[in-house]
């Protein structure tokens, strides 16, 4: 039997290309091509502080998947097809791009074993609960940056997740802290690089469907790169001796949405589905 999560998965994917978004209004400051599309490939944005401006709401662009024998490899545009037929490749398996795969700690290889074997029917997705960063970025739904000197916030239309990064000089609070869902971020600029460290995480973080691991002594450090308007680039490094013998980097990419706006998503209204999700 497929799992719940396929199909959710597919809908959500089908339901974002709609795109019924706020009613359309002209922006003026998005650089046009000739034929007067938005023009993806000019100069990086800038702030007035002289910093590259992360902001714009921005949708997961997948890299190329491991095509099965016979089968032609996905191109790195768009969606991209997973390990599965209609399912997003890093949204599904985030190690999908790592040779060999994940370096799971023998109990975290168990656990996420035991999560496909149950369908996935736990993920907080399926639950309308905060996903982890990294289901976040490679969600199928959009995400808006907003950058000001001091906060960046980022709005995710997945569960109506908001996480704020601090690059106003704090430090990153104490292991003690309460544990969050997103963590806690501070940020700093690193040249032209947005170098973004979150720690404080709860100790039952999901960071795909599947359900690798991520614990409360997990550590994330981010690298947010714009090469110019319409490309954001993030590198993430996943440090986390619980889950993992040692620290694993993975690219995430992200196209400019220029002409849209995030819709209001609220997971639980009329939500039915729950009561549904069962494993094998």
């Amino acid at each position: 039997m497929r799992s719940p999560m396929i199909y959710l998965a597919i809908a959500i994917a089908v339901a974002s290309n709609l795109h019924a978004q706020w009613p359309a209004y002209p922006v003026g400051k998005i650089p046009r091509n000739a034929d007067g599309k938005p023009n993806m490939d000019a100069p990086t944005p800038m702030t007035a502080d002289g910093h590259p401006d992360l902001s714009g709401v921005w949708e997961f662009k997948n890299p190329p998947s491991t095509p099965t024998p016979g089968a032609p490899t996905t191109p790195a545009t768009g969606f991209g097809q997973g390990p599965r037929p209609g399912v997003i490749n890093q949204f599904w398996n985030i190690g999908s791009s790592i040779k060999g795969g994940l370096p799971f700690q023998p109990l975290a290889a168990e656990l996420r074993k035991s999560r496909i074997a149950e369908n996935s029917k736990s993920n907080p997705d399926a639950l309308c609960l905060p996903m982890g960063l990294m289901q976040l970025n490679t969600h199928p739904q959009p995400r808006k940056m907003i950058q000001t000197p001091g906060v960046i916030v980022m709005l995710y239309e997945a569960n109506t997740g908001i996480r704020q990064i601090f690059t106003d000089g704090r430090p990153l609070p104490s292991p003690d802290v309460q544990p969050w869902w997103y963590g806690y971020s501070v940020g700093h600029w690193d040249g032209d690089t947005l170098v973004v460290e979150t720690t404080g995480f709860r100790d039952d973080v999901w960071l795909d469907v599947e359900g690798s691991p991520l614990t409360n002594a997990g550590k994330m450090i981010e690298r947010f790169r714009r090469p110019n308007y319409g490309t954001l680039e993030i590198d993430v490094t996943v440090d986390d001796p619980k889950s993992y013998t040692k620290p694993w980097t993975v690219k995430i990419g992200q196209r400019l949405m220029p002409e849209a706006e995030l819709i209001e998503f609220i997971c639980n209204e009329n939500d039915r589905s729950a009561g549904h999700m069962v494993g094998r």
